[in-house]
């Protein structure tokens, strides 16, 4: 391999940059790259919302391709004008994020001869239309790899989607430290008297499951009157999850938030953290309530294992079983020094292992390798592979 002579220039592509994890991390990748040795561009279908502001006003090109369809006039239309952004800019490397672009992107990207392509893969390809999903399956051909952010999806793809091993290249996703870490925050009124605050922060999906929660909370508080649920976010779950704590006769005992900016709030106001889902990659929510101090609880499916280890940076339950899971919150519940330790460790692995700074050291490390080349030595962080 060559050392780098000059700044390796990479576009980024994702199809909105709002609000959303995909959009979160394809930002994180553009800011944490070593602008020493990259030039990061990120192209959109939509180049709006604050994620755009922020990439720009760190200084970042940010180019709107308009498609408002992946077929037809628009498609074609913005096809040619993300070619010419590739030629003009002599890009070297095109890196799709998330299921729009990763059907748009790679075909463009090879008509122009970008030398290295890049697709991402997020989350279970079980959860998609059997269409999407054949499609995926073609643009997998057209990359030189297909980036994970966990262990199990990468098994996923390899087992399931017939990928080769060697072609799926794992980097987890990266939390901003900074921001998600644990202070003191004024607790939001509807929780302030409880002896325990149980609650999650995360999309109200059916996969993630939240009647399980809802359920082994109801047992939970036979034994601890004074504790409190708090279910944070919005999503079509939401009106089944009201009815069934209404069934419960929970009343002030579960708090319904809707989604709101202010997730470090609510984060800090929880003792234990609960993600119950049935299907999960690599969690952003875990990872910033795990940043923030809380106590873990996860269920044992897709990347939870590979942040929470049993007993030492939270607990696991059986995804599905309610009994399971009120035991692991009665175990917390009674043991303040148990729950205390596990979340000064979660607190401790997320600022090790998966902070902003190690997500753009690995991405920076797969985007050298793929076109042939290392850091000049003086310049070699030293950081292992994963």
């Amino acid at each position: 391999m060559n050392p780098v002579q000059e700044r390796v220039r990479v576009v980024l592509l994702v199809r909105e940059l709002g609000i959303g994890g995909t959009e979160r991390q394809t930002a994180v990748t553009a800011l944490a790259l070593d602008r020493r040795i990259f030039e990061a561009h990120v192209v959109a279908f939509r180049a709006l919302g604050f994620r755009a502001a922020e990439l720009r006003e760190a200084g970042i090109p940010v180019f709107e391709i308009p498609a408002r369809s992946l077929r037809g006039f628009s498609a074609l239309r913005s096809a040619l004008l993300l070619g010419r952004y590739i030629r003009r800019n002599r890009i070297q490397i095109v890196h799709t994020f998330d299921t729009p672009m990763n059907l748009f992107g790679p075909l463009v990207a090879r008509c122009f001869r970008t030398p290295v392509v890049l697709s991402s893969q997020r989350a279970y390809r079980s959860l998609m239309r059997p269409s999407t999903r054949r499609l995926l399956r073609l643009t997998d051909h057209l990359v030189d790899g297909v980036v994970v952010n966990c262990l199990a999806v990468g098994r996923h793809m390899a087992d399931d989607e017939h990928n080769p091993a060697s072609r799926n290249l794992l980097c987890y996703n990266g939390t901003d430290t900074k921001v998600f870490c644990p202070g003191e925050s004024p607790r939001p009124a509807v929780l302030e008297g409880a002896t325990l605050t149980v609650g999650v922060v995360c999309g109200l999906r059916p996969e993630k499951d939240l009647e399980t929660l809802v359920r082994a909370f109801d047992a939970l508080r036979r034994t601890h009157p004074g504790a409190r649920l708090a279910i944070v976010g919005s999503g079509t779950s939401g009106d089944g999850l009201q009815r069934l704590a209404r069934e419960l006769d929970l009343g002030g005992a579960c708090h319904f938030e809707p989604a709101t900016s202010d997730v470090t709030t609510w984060l800090r106001a929880l003792d234990i953290f609960v993600l119950p889902s049935r299907s999960e990659a690599l969690s952003n929510a875990l990872m910033e309530a795990m940043a923030c101090g809380c106590c873990p609880v996860a269920s044992d499916v897709g990347g939870n294992p590979e942040l929470v280890s049993p007993m030492e940076t939270g607990l696991l339950f059986e995804a599905g079983n309610v009994a399971d899971l009120a035991a692991k919150l009665e175990l917390l519940a009674g043991d303040t020094a148990l729950r205390h330790s596990l979340a000064t460790r979660a607190g401790a692995r997320i600022a090790k292992d998966f902070s902003i700074e190690a997500a753009g050291r690995r991405m920076g490390e797969i985007y050298l390798s793929l076109l042939g080349l290392t850091l000049p030595e003086r310049q070699n962080p030293g950081q292992p592979r994963q």
